[in-house]
C-alpha cells in the first residue's frame, strides 16, 4: 500500500490552496472570518477525511470491477450458442428424419402423410414400419393405386365399424386424416395393450390368411431399408 504525505506536505499545501479564500468550508464545518485568514484545519480531522476518502474510493473501484467482471461473464454466457441434441424418437431417427422415410413408401392417395404416420405411432405408441406395413398390404398402396376403399371411404386398415362405406361391412371415415387416427388407436387398443405386437400375434386376429404375417414382414423390411 502507497504511503500517505507527510503531515507537514500535506500542511503546507492546504496552506497554499486555502490563501485568501473567502467564506471556505473548512473541513471540520468552521468558516474562515474574513477574506484574508488562513484556515488550517484540525490535523486529525484532515487525515481521517483523507483516509476515508481513499477508502471510499478503494471501495467504489473494486465495486466497478466487480460489476464489469459480472457483466462481461453474462454477456459471453449469452453469446454461447445454445446447440440442442437432437431428439431420437425411432429406430436412431428424429421425427422429421422417420417422417422421411415413411413418406417414400407411401404413394398415390397416402403420398405426402409420412409425417402424419410418424406422429401418431409416437403417440400411440405402435411400431412405424408394422402399422406402415399393414397399411401397404390393406390398401394396396405400395402398388401405386390405393384400393377404393381407402380413396372413398379414408379406411386405410380394411377395419369394420358401424358407419359402413357403402353396402359393405367397412368403416367409413370422414378425412384421411381421422381414419389414419382410427387405424393408430385400434392397433394401440386391441393388439398392442394385449400384448399383440409382432406380425405373427396379429396376424392371428386380424387376418384370416395363413400367409398375412410373411406379407406384413416382407412390407416391413421394404420400408426399413428404404
Amino acid at each position: 500500500m502507497k504511503k500517505l504525505p507527510s503531515v507537514k506536505a500535506i500542511m503546507a499545501i492546504t496552506t497554499i490552496l486555502l490563501v485568501n479564500i473567502c467564506s471556505v468550508k473548512t473541513l471540520d464545518g468552521t468558516r474562515s472570518l474574513n477574506n484574508s485568514e488562513t484556515i488550517i484545519p484540525n490535523q486529525a480531522v484532515f487525515m481521517n477525511k483523507i483516509s476515508n476518502t481513499k477508502l471510499l474510493k478503494d471501495k467504489k473501484a473494486n465495486a466497478i470491477l466487480a460489476i464489469n467482471e459480472y457483466t462481461n461473464k453474462a454477456v459471453e454466457k449469452e453469446a454461447e450458442p445454445v446447440i440442442e441434441k437432437p431428439v431420437i424418437v425411432y429406430d436412431g431417427m428424429t421425427l422429421e428424419q422417420l417422417a422421411a422415410k415413411l413418406d417414400k413408401n407411401l404413394k398415390s392417395t397416402l403420398k405426402g402423410y409420412g409425417m402424419v404416420f410418424a406422429e401418431s405411432s409416437i403417440k400411440y405408441g405402435v411400431d412405424p414400419y408394422l402399422a406402415l406395413a399393414i397399411v401397404l398390404h390393406e390398401t394396396g398402396c405400395a402398388s401405386g393405386t390405393c384400393s377404393s376403399l381407402a380413396k372413398q371411404c379414408n379406411n386405410i386398415g380394411g377395419m369394420k365399424g358401424s358407419n359402413h362405406c357403402g353396402n359393405s361391412s367397412y368403416a367409413k371415415f370422414k378425412t384421411l386424416d381421422s381414419g389414419i387416427d382410427a387405424f393408430f388407436k385400434n392397433l394401440a387398443n386391441n393388439y398392442y395393450k394385449k400384448g399383440l405386437t409382432t406380425p405373427e400375434s396379429i396376424g392371428k386376429k386380424y387376418a384370416e390368411s395363413k400367409t398375412w404375417a410373411s406379407r406384413i414382414k416382407y412390407y416391413m423390411n421394404v420400408i426399413k431399408n428404404s
